[in-house]
């Protein structure tokens, strides 16, 4: 991981040409059950999470090195990877982007789509009473 001085403010233009990129890589490899949370205002670390599962762990991993190849496209190096040798969870770190590839089981374990979205539904359940 970076320190936070080092993740520089891209302008948005750039941040929204990335995310495009990494949902090209992941559908690119067929990843399962692919989730967006935006994380703008929830953590300093990134503006975007990216949550997906491969199939196996060599599926895993090749979803990962697609995300790491699309991004270098897109002129962005990864400011890290980790998890490729087991390849159970692989999480690529492109600054504003964090890309999260996990076998189901991992997944369901760890939850992150629960401890990144607890509250957001909260304000439009009080608005249907």
């Amino acid at each position: 991981m970076s320190s936070p001085a080092s993740r520089k403010a891209k302008p948005a233009a750039s941040n929204e040409h990335l995310r495009k990129r990494v949902v090209a890589a992941l559908e690119d490899l067929k990843a399962k059950d692919v989730r967006e949370i935006d994380v703008r205002g929830k953590t300093s670390i990134a503006d975007i999470l990216f949550v997906a599962s491969g199939t196996s762990a060599r599926h895993v991993k090749s979803i990962a090195d697609e995300v790491v190849k699309f991004a270098k496209e897109a002129g962005v190096m990864p400011l890290g990877v980790e998890g490729q040798t087991e390849a159970e969870w692989v999480l690529v770190d492109l600054g504003d982007i964090i890309v999260h590839v996990m076998l189901p089981r991992i997944r369901e374990f760890y939850g992150l789509e629960r401890l990144w979205t607890v509250g957001d539904d909260a304000p439009d359940a009080a608005a249907n009473d």
